[in-house]
Parts: structure tokens; C-alpha cells; sequence
């Protein structure tokens, strides 16, 4: 009689008073999951929870694969979301942003829009100071990817991107797996495979904010890089061919530094060419996802986040567009620098320069990547 005296009890906290209405149900983070149950060309759309048993959410929509938000704990204990974000699908469908999405076909930018690939010239929408960036217009941060929850720690996405689209060759079969560990590390893989020679190269494009406050600038976050050196760009955000040393220069951040130490030190050209950090390191660990690649933190909040990946360069990107325009979670105004991203990948525009490390892909081979964003505390 008890149990059903507390089911009765449970239902009737679902409803709201006077009204035969249900109570929305909300993540952790404030999401309201029906926000993100529609329809986008055709197929649907979803938001998926990943939990833990440490309390850790992460919620992922299947509309370019995005990650919506991370809750996790600060150092008091208290849970923050950590990265920037919309509250529903129509906001990541009306307003053009990378936040949290899974970048493909080829994350980052390929010059003037156009390579050569096997004797063949391939052309690419330009989308970006005329150069083709993050796929393109049209890129899978905007597709609806087919969705397959395992269990409360993982989340499948998949993804056909057909032959020509955007410019690319070679019909693209690709996966994306979310992993949520008990050691509050979310772990992305990335596989494709293609039936003509193609370039593959995916990331993710997350924003985040250690402080779990976005009217919060990224100043004084602590960013380390195991990198020695890095891939100039030009005025375009192009990168020049070149790789240079760190030492003695303000991307040097081979030890803790605070991101905004020298981020408007314009008189360094780099830095007015990115219009601050918009760059690519080359990374000491050389493939080996058991070495630390780079990691930021918030003497505020104490959280830290570490990233491992078996790819050889990261592009640091400072949210130097950010302008204000853009309301995001909670109707929060994104203002500039208001997060750091940290994009594992290949060398922006590797097709066009040879001797860097090649996102080709071929018939019969298969195309793996693997990036962790670890979170922790220090108290």
C-alpha cells in the first residue's frame, strides 16, 4: 500500500497545479529535451543524456553531432555547464555556429577552396575569407546524423555525406562514438571509409567555459600546449606552409600561461592575423593518446580540462568572433572570448601542403580518430 501510496505521490508531482498538464522534465543542465524533438530535412532530431555515477551530464544532439552541454563539479562541489550552447534545435538551425558540433568533412580550412588528388582538381564552396572552412556551407555541423544510444555512456552517430557533397569526392561513411567514463573523461572516436579517394579530417568543435559562467571572459584561464611548434597563419587565417618555433614568441605555452597574457599584443603580427589565438600547434606527442596534448583551467572554479588525442596538431581557437549577437543557454549573450576551443586534427590545409601529415583516405582503408576531454578538480 506504501509503494503505491508513493507512485500515486510521484504522478501527481509530474503535474502542475489546477492544470492536467505534465511538468517539464529537464536535464541536469536546464535542457528541456522536447525542445530538441522536431524534424530537420526530413529526419529527427534528438537530445541524448549520457550520465555517470560520478553525477557528470552530457547532453548530445544529433543535429551535427553537437555537444549541447557538460555538467560537472567545480570545486566546492557545486555542478557548472561548461560549455556554450542553444536551448533548443531551431536556435543551432536558424543561427550558423560551430558550437559543440562534430566537424567534418574536413575540419579547419582548405585554401582558396580547392586540391588535387590523384591528378584530379576538386573545387569547394568558399565560406571563409575565400577559402573553404569546416566542410564548407554546408558542412556535417548541419546534417542530422542517425542516432543509436548503447546505454547511459554511449552514443553512436553515423552519417553518409554522398559523393560531390560540398565538393568532395567519394561517398563517406562515418561514425562518430561519444564515451562517458566513470573518470569524467568524454571520449570521442571517429571512423569513415569511403569508395574513392578522398580527405578526411573530423574534430569537435566545443566551446567551453571552465567557469560555467559565459558572461565570464577567458582571461585568466590557465592554457597549456605540448607543443614546440606552430603553423603561421596570413591575413586570411590561411596558413602560410611554414612551421615555427614557439620560443620567445607569444605562442608559447609550453607552460601554464594565462590566455588573455598576451592574447591583444597585436604588435606580434600573428596575434593581429588571428585577431588573437586562431592558430594550429604542432604537438610533441606524435600520435600517442596517452600523453597529455593540452590542458585548460579556472583558478576560480577549479576545474581542469585535459585533452589526449591521437592527432597531430590542435587549433586553439579563442572565440575572438564572438560579438554579442548571438544568445545562447538561458538567453546569455556570447560575448567575444567568452570560451576557449580545442580542436584536435590535422594540419589546417594538409591537402595543399605535402609534406604534412595526409587526410587521405582510400578504398579499403579505414579512417580512426580518437580525442578525450578530461575533466577534474583542483581544490
Amino acid at each position: 500500500m506504501r509503494k503505491v501510496f508513493l507512485t500515486l505521490i510521484s504522478t501527481a508531482l509530474l503535474y502542475s497545479c489546477g492544470e492536467n498538464k505534465p511538468v517539464e522534465q529537464l536535464t541536469l543542465s536546464g535542457l528541456n529535451k522536447k525542445n530538441f524533438e522536431t524534424e530537420v530535412k526530413e529526419k529527427k532530431t534528438d537530445l541524448y543524456v549520457l550520465t555517470n555515477d560520478s553525477g557528470m551530464e552530457v547532453c548530445i544532439t544529433n543535429f551535427g553531432g553537437r555537444i549541447v552541454s557538460v555538467m560537472v563539479p567545480d570545486k566546492d562541489g557545486n555542478m557548472k555547464d561548461v560549455v556554450l550552447g542553444f536551448d533548443s534545435i531551431q536556435d543551432y538551425v536558424n543561427i550558423p555556429s560551430d558550437f559543440g558540433a562534430a566537424i567534418g568533412r574536413y575540419a579547419n580550412r582548405i585554401g582558396q577552396g580547392t586540391f588535387e588528388l590523384d591528378g584530379v582538381k576538386y573545387d569547394l564552396p568558399k565560406n571563409n575569407f575565400g577559402h573553404t572552412l569546416h566542410g564548407g556551407p554546408n558542412g556535417f555541423q548541419y546534417v542530422v546524423f542517425d542516432a543509436n544510444q548503447l546505454d547511459d555512456k554511449v552514443l553512436e552517430l553515423t552519417y553518409t555525406a554522398k559523393d560531390g557533397e560540398e565538393g568532395f569526392p567519394g561517398n563517406l561513411t562515418c561514425k562518430v562514438t561519444y564515451i562517458l567514463g566513470q573518470d569524467n573523461a568524454i571520449r570521442m572516436k571517429y571512423e569513415a571509409e569511403t569508395d574513392k579517394p578522398t580527405i578526411v579530417n573530423m574534430t569537435n568543435h566545443s566551446y567551453f567555459n571552465l567557469d560555467g559562467d559565459a558572461n565570464v571572459k577567458n582571461s585568466d584561464w590557465l592554457l597549456t600546449i605540448n607543443g614546440d611548434e606552430y603553423t603561421p597563419v596570413d591575413s586570411t587565417f590561411m596558413t602560410t606552409g611554414e612551421i615555427l618555433k614557439v620560443e620567445n614568441t607569444d605562442m608559447d605555452f609550453r607552460t601554464p600561461t594565462a590566455v588573455g597574457a598576451r592574447i591583444d599584443n597585436y604588435a606580434f603580427e600573428q596575434l593581429k592575423n588571428g585577431n588573437g589565438y586562431d592558430h594550429n600547434w604542432v604537438l610533441n606527442t606524435k600520435g600517442d593518446i596517452t600523453k597529455l596534448a593540452a590542458k585548460l583551467e579556472s583558478s576560480k572554479t577549479g576545474i581542469v580540462l585535459d585533452v589526449y588525442t591521437t592527432e597531430p596538431g590542435i587549433q586553439v581557437y579563442t572565440g575572438n568572433f564572438l560579438d554579442g549577437t548571438v544568445k545562447g543557454k538561458k538567453g546569455i549573450v556570447y560575448q567575444q572570448r567568452a570560451a576557449v576551443c580545442l580542436e584536435t586534427q590535422k594540419y589546417p590545409d594538409t591537402p595543399n601542403k605535402k609534406d604534412w601529415p595526409s587526410a587521405t583516405l582510400r578504398p579499403g582503408e579505414k579512417y580512426q580518430s580518437e580525442t578525450i576531454f578530461k575533466f577534474s578538480v583542483n581544490k
